[in-house]
């Protein structure tokens, strides 16, 4: 049996998981990985067959998408070239994780595709949603990488096809324990503006930063470039985590015990969406990173109560399962899968 597993490469999030999954789809059939987009800082890893350029959204430095930029790297004719030059008759099934390379080629095909993200539960009509619905941001979510046979992780079970999230092994791995400073990851925001602010605070912040390749201080924050490592050394220490409302870095925080503050990045509904399922929660949410917030930022530090969850690691079942329900082969089923499908 032959898989085509395809990953977004916009973002570390996909990324990581994807390192949880490949070896375990490995067990179950002979896998090739695609991945298109151009803005991870996490590496793979794993053999990669196909590496497109996809389309991908630019981080800027001001808390959001930097449409310019996004507009100035899009590259419409290599995306469509990229689209009908994948040839996929030589796999049973295609696995999807948000990326528009390999969904379009299904569409265009007529191939089944499974969607596998994050993506595919926040679109569903059962998870939360910001008090005011943006119907073109869903519908891009909804198109993006469409699949017409979706399963989905989310911060929690909101319907029978969503999971909650794929920690990876080296999150379980952490003994975590409480140190004096917390650990931020704000890549939407310059260092610039994330010092201005949290200068004000009396607090210690270890930043993972993509807009410096080197370490320096200033005042009572340290700013370090993006490294695995190194971010997951601190987060072990921290008392907490301060980060964008995406997905796998608060399902982590949730699961190390670590007190919690999401900023979603602005004209970002999907963040958006995951910050209304996080306050839904009692997880600390802020509009934006600014002055005006200070004081929110402040009563976070001071914050003695806070929601955690333990996540069970179900990551092996969730794949079983789906190879079975469109493979129908009963030698992939395990004795011990307890999961089940509508």
């Amino acid at each position: 049996m032959k898989v085509l597993y395809a990953i977004q490469g916009t973002g570390n999030g996909h990324v990581s998981r994807a390192r949880e999954i490949i070896p375990i789809l490995n067990k179950y059939a002979s896998v090739d990985v695609l991945i298109s987009g151009i803005q991870a800082d996490v590496e793979l890893e794993y053999s990669i067959q196909y590496h497109f350029y996809g389309l991908s959204f630019i981080f800027g430095k001001n808390g959001g998408i930097d449409i310019w930029q996004t507009i100035k790297k899009f590259k419409p004719i290599r995306l469509i070239r990229e689209i009908m030059s994948l040839q996929l008759s030589q796999y049973d099934l295609i696995i999807n994780d948000f990326e528009p390379v390999s969904a379009w080629a299904c569409v265009f095909r007529f191939k089944k595709c499974i969607g596998l993200s994050h993506q595919s539960s926040v679109i569903h009509p059962f998870s939360p949603r910001p008090q005011k619905f943006e119907f073109l941001s869903h519908l891009i979510l909804k198109y993006y990488a469409p699949s017409k046979i979706n399963y989905g992780f989310h911060f929690r079970r909101y319907s029978e096809n969503t999971f909650t999230p794929v920690i990876r092994k080296e999150i379980r791995n952490l003994k975590p324990k409480k140190g004096d400073y917390f650990t931020v990851y704000l890549p939407a925001y310059s260092d610039e503006r994330i010092a201005k602010v949290l200068m004000r605070v009396e607090a210690k912040f270890q930043v993972f930063t993509k807009h410096s390749n080197k370490k320096y201080n200033r005042d009572n924050i340290e700013f370090t470039p993006i490294n695995n490592t190194s971010y997951l050394k601190s987060l072990e220490s921290s008392l907490g985590l301060i980060c964008g409302a995406g997905f796998e870095g608060p399902a982590e925080a949730l699961f190390l015990k670590k007190k919690l503050l999401v900023i979603p990045m602005m004209s970002q509904y999907e963040q958006k969406c995951n910050a209304a399922a996080l306050e839904e929660m009692g997880v600390s949410v802020l509009k934006k990173l600014s002055l005006k917030y200070i004081s929110d930022i402040e009563n976070f530090i001071l914050q003695q109560d806070y929601f955690s969850i333990n996540y069970e690691n179900e990551t092996e079942d969730i794949l079983v399962s789906i190879l079975h329900q469109h493979i129908h082969n009963p030698q992939l089923i395990s004795a011990n899968s307890r999961l089940s499908f509508s």
